[in-house]
């Protein structure tokens, strides 16, 4: 099993940035790619950016060069910062991590972005 904990969430400014947290903890020795993923009420959960173990990345083309994903693998932790953040941004942002025993979810942290 693995647990995921996000934190860094709140209330920004468009234009302004926060920066998301994703701890792992658990078997996380499984963990293969992680991922952030938001969704917003009445609509499906969406991709954000995911990252592999080695490194590479994969973004949504709504967040392209406004939105970082990266890890640090020896403190467990991944994370996203966003800049340039616009009030279609405001969701609730999920940390993802596949591992080779399944799919596993954080609780998710909320972002909100005042116009």
């Amino acid at each position: 099993q693995v647990q995921l904990a996000e934190s860094g969430g709140g209330l920004v400014q468009a234009g302004g940035s926060l920066r998301l947290s994703c701890a792992a903890s658990g078997s996380i020795f499984t963990i293969t790619t992680m991922g952030w993923y938001r969704q917003v009420p009445e609509k499906q959960r969406e991709l954000v950016a995911t990252i592999s173990r080695g490194g590479n990345t994969d973004y949504a083309d709504f967040v392209k060069g406004r939105f970082t994903i990266s890890r640090d693998n020896t403190k467990n932790t991944m994370f996203l910062q966003m800049n340039n953040l616009k009030p279609e941004d405001t969701a609730l942002y999920y940390c993802n991590a596949i591992g080779f025993a399944g799919n596993y979810w954080g609780k998710g942290t909320l972002v909100t972005v005042s116009s």
